[in-house]
């Protein structure tokens, strides 16, 4: 699997969505940044993933050392929560809607949320990447 600058990604990056599943994340990550349910970065996403509130986590497989954010699979699998890698963090900054690359983020729970089956159908589309 290739980025698009050409370098190889780092096979620790499991598992890593394709282009289509790229695209439906990084748009339900920017309605997850409008609904305010989106915390950003590798410490944030570690912290909703402690406190139970993290619905799924997207990583960015660009990320240099990519070992500073490998201890969220194994959290991620701990409290029983998908866990996605992406291509860019460049374009993972973009989906939250900030002008920095981000390495890391987590989609929070909200009961009354209007993404609850987006969310679910996503999560759905990651967890058949992990099988």
């Amino acid at each position: 699997m290739y980025l698009q600058t050409g370098e190889a990604v780092n096979p620790k990056a499991y598992p890593l969505a394709d282009a289509q599943l790229t695209i439906t994340i990084m748009d339900l990550v920017q309605q997850a940044s409008n609904y305010k349910q989106l915390k950003k970065g590798a410490n944030e996403a570690t912290k909703t993933l402690n406190r139970g509130i993290s619905e799924f986590v997207v990583m960015a497989a660009d990320t240099e050392p990519l070992e500073i954010l490998l201890h969220l699979p194994l959290l991620a699998e701990d409290k029983n929560v998908p866990y996605v890698f992406v291509p860019s963090k460049q374009a993972l900054g973009r989906a939250c809607g900030v002008t920095r690359p981000v390495i890391a983020c987590s989609v929070t729970s909200n009961e009354g949320s209007q993404l609850k089956s987006q969310i679910q159908q996503l999560k759905d589309a990651i967890e058949k990447l992990l099988i």
